[in-house]
């Protein structure tokens, strides 16, 4: 069990943390750039290859999308309350807690831990919950009220490229297919690279209150998904990557946003570093849990 997990957390870490040592060392990183790149390019040809070349499960895949925006929703209310319990300011700590890090950390993780079939179903929750970060979290944040250019971001134009592509079970040409797997294997060494770099930049305060909220992110996100999973009576793959996203720390886009909007980015960075760091720790805690449980 420890070599699968091993096998599991290993690239996450080591590619994350060769960005993190780049940075680090005074080498220049175009950040603005590779997000860009990533976004644009990058996320769509992989959501696109991904569920173009895997044979899925159009009910589970529906499920997941349904259960996200459950766990989204509930997610956001613990987030309202715990604001008011701790005297935070909802606008840092709601977002925080309604859009993990389901892309840079959760993809790669779901992909080493569930495979292909596990990749496909995290697909789902991340395009679900990305519209949701691209729009709602946009507009939460104050970086973006425009909502012509919230129609056009990537995320959402690639979930409506998609969508044909699962409901009607299309094939797509050869050469269509080679091109995007081609640009999508460069999304996640990207994100994790870029993960490891974002990282570096931050520098933390608060520490106190960033593990006590971050680590109950990650903990009240796999819990609220354990429950909504076995309400909707999810099958054990679909269950495990729906805990897996959900327990994924605060995304590093919270914490970028907050800076855009001049939002209180300091303790958004404390939420984002302090929940990463308990990851590392927690999440190999929930594979052991699960990966027995698919055998």
């Amino acid at each position: 069990m420890l070599a699968e997990l091993f096998a599991v957390m290993a690239p996450v870490l080591i590619v994350a943390g060769i960005g993190y040592g780049w940075a680090r060392s005074g080498q220049s990183y175009p950040t603005e750039f590779i997000a860009r790149l990533v976004l644009n390019i990058g996320t769509p040809s992989l959501v696109l290859s991904t569920l173009s070349r895997t044979e899925i499960d159009r009910h589970a895949f529906g499920q997941v999308a349904i259960a996200c925006l459950v766990v989204m929703l509930l997610m956001g209310l613990i987030g309202a309350g715990f604001s008011r319990a701790f005297k935070q300011d909802w606008r840092i700590l709601v977002p925080a807690y309604l859009f993990p890090n389901s892309g840079n950390m959760g993809l790669p993780i779901v992909l080493y831990a569930f495979g292909e079939k596990g990749l496909a179903l995290a697909v789902a929750f991340f395009l679900v919950l990305s519209v949701g970060h691209f729009s709602l979290g946009l507009l939460l944040s104050g970086t973006e009220r425009s909502p012509k250019r919230l129609l056009a971001n990537p995320i959402i134009i690639s979930l409506a490229l998609a969508l044909p592509i699962v409901l009607l079970d299309l094939e797509l040409p050869r050469w269509l297919a080679n091109t995007i797997g081609l640009l999508g294997g460069m999304t996640i060494p990207l994100m994790l690279l870029t993960l490891g770099v974002s990282l570096a930049s931050i520098r933390v305060r608060h520490l106190g209150n960033g593990l006590l909220l971050g680590g109950l992110r990650i903990l009240c996100g796999a819990s609220v998904a354990w429950v909504i999973g076995a309400a909707l009576g999810l099958p054990p793959l679909a269950q495990g990557v729906l805990v897996m996203q959900s327990a994924m720390p605060v995304a590093v886009f919270n914490y970028l946003f907050a800076v855009r909007a001049g939002r209180s980015p300091e303790e958004v960075a404390s939420l984002v570093m302090c929940s990463t760091l308990l990851s590392f720790g927690l999440i190999p805690l929930l594979l052991a849990w699960w990966l027995p449980a698919l055998r």
